[in-house]
């Protein structure tokens, strides 16, 4: 009998705080689960209408994708978030737009036309990628070893100037473009396929591969996966850090700039502040995959954009589509903090 009585006195008990946890946990395992079974029910109950939705999700998740890389890139090499980075989306669309209608009037689809697409969709990812290591070079470079809030504050000063570039060259209001995609398509079955979704994923899936091949292939890659770990070791091994950090940058311009121009062409519209709303999508894809994690970017970029226009088309609607996925976001960090693919990490102290 007493043998019992301290077994049962020794064993651990369940805290207020861990009880807490244990129900918020389990409300969010249940709200997840809910939300699987729903996109299960429409799949069934309409599957036509489902996948035309899908299909557009994919549109958007590959553009969230593109601009997310370029946020978990910068992050994985100097921890920087570079909130100025939606905003030279921003300017990659309407910079897109000025070459394509302005400069050469092209909006309708033909041979000339997707030509010139094809170069403005290069003069958009170099002159994106022109202005982010500019900004590394003039700005970033010299608060490297300042504190942390240096660096973030001069990251949303910048963009405070690109929104005011925006402005001169886009006006304050939204301005709509005529696009050679436009919203045809073609339909297989009772499925509705935009050209759009066509172009963005044959551009998008080609650039992530061979960025995923830069960075864990080429000697450039091992010197900006070294230059993550350890700056100072990186120094040592004779690694050009300043150099491989400015290369960083202007991947990841390029890709905004690409993502830009591809916007532009599915979407049509532009507005000085777009570079706001969606870039913070795109930074919460690099939280939600993992941030710092390159397939965690694309993924998290992927999973938004299907969730939100499946929200729009089948749950509440448009003016709900923030809260929808924030809300995924925030139950998802309750139990896995460190994103989908991201790992657990121990802070240094």
């Amino acid at each position: 009998m007493s043998q019992a009585t301290a077994t049962a006195t020794g064993r651990p008990t369940r805290t207020r705080a861990e009880s807490r946890e244990l129900i918020i946990r389990m409300t969010s395992y249940v709200l997840l689960g809910l939300t699987g079974i729903w996109i299960l029910y429409k799949a069934v109950t309409q599957p036509a209408d489902f996948l035309t939705v899908a299909f557009l999700g994919l549109k958007f998740g590959a553009l969230y994708a593109l601009v997310a890389l370029g946020y978990t890139m910068v992050y994985g090499i100097i921890e920087l978030i570079n909130f100025s980075h939606g905003d030279l989306f921003m300017l990659a669309t309407v910079m897109s737009g000025i070459m394509m209608v302005t400069w050469f009037g092209q909006t309708s689809p033909g041979v000339t036309g997707f030509l010139i697409m094809i170069m403005a969709l290069l003069v958009a990812m170099v002159l994106a990628g022109g202005v982010n290591t500019l900004a590394e070079r003039l700005a970033y470079r010299r608060l490297r070893r300042a504190p942390k809030l240096a660096p973030l504050i001069t990251a949303v000063g910048l963009s405070f100037i690109y929104q005011a570039v925006g402005i001169q060259m886009n006006g304050s209001g939204q301005r709509n473009w005529n696009t050679l995609l436009g919203d045809s398509g073609f339909t297989f079955g009772s499925v509705k396929v935009q050209w759009a979704v066509i172009v963005v994923l044959a551009v998008t899936i080609p650039l992530l591969l061979l960025m995923t091949y830069i960075v864990n292939q080429t000697r450039q890659g091992k010197a900006m996966r070294a230059t993550a770990q350890d700056q100072d070791a990186a120094r040592l091994m004779g690694i050009n850090v300043d150099r491989t950090i400015a290369f960083t940058f202007a991947m990841g311009g390029a890709l905004a700039g690409a993502a830009g121009m591809l916007w532009l062409q599915s979407v049509g519209t532009t507005r000085y502040d777009l570079g706001f709303q969606l870039g913070l999508i795109a930074f919460t894809s690099a939280v939600l995959g993992g941030i710092g994690n390159l397939n965690g970017a694309v993924l998290g970029g992927f999973v938004i954009g299907i969730i939100q226009v499946l929200n729009e088309a089948f749950l509440l609607g448009n003016a709900w589509s923030q809260t929808v996925v924030f809300t995924i976001l925030i139950l998802l960090m309750v139990f896995k903090p460190e994103g989908i693919l991201g790992k657990p990490t121990t802070e240094k102290v």
